[in-house]
């Protein structure tokens, strides 16, 4: 079962990386069209969800590695959607409101995750 999971969480963590850096050549591969306009910021949004999905998937032997994948998705959504926010020119009316919780979310999780380690040691 170990290896399964190893193999499904570094599949989901390349196929969210490559939904990263090339989204239009990935759409082309698995829908035989080319990802183009608005379809390219949420590629990108959902390779970052595939990313942490297949960190918190990864076999440890803590139980934490659930808490680190909210963590990356939350900070590197953050980071993404105040960059489309900024340079891309993409601001629906949500976009800021979005990126304060995915803010607020990720100072909680660090929080969380050093209270954790205080009480450890």
């Amino acid at each position: 079962m170990k290896r399964v999971l190893i193999f499904a969480a570094v599949g989901e963590a390349g196929t969210g990386l490559a939904l990263v850096i090339v989204p239009s050549l990935v759409g082309r591969l698995l829908l035989g069209e080319e990802l183009t306009g608005i379809a390219i910021p949420v590629a990108r949004v959902a390779g970052i969800a595939l990313i942490a999905l297949g960190v918190a998937c990864l076999p440890r032997s803590e139980r934490g590695w659930p808490r680190v994948g909210m963590l990356i998705y939350s900070a590197a959504v953050t980071l993404y959607l105040a960059y489309v926010g900024f340079v891309g020119g993409l601001i629906g009316i949500l976009l800021w409101p979005a990126v304060v919780l995915h803010v607020i979310l990720t100072a909680l999780l660090i929080r969380a995750s050093t209270r954790d380690k205080d009480t450890k040691t």
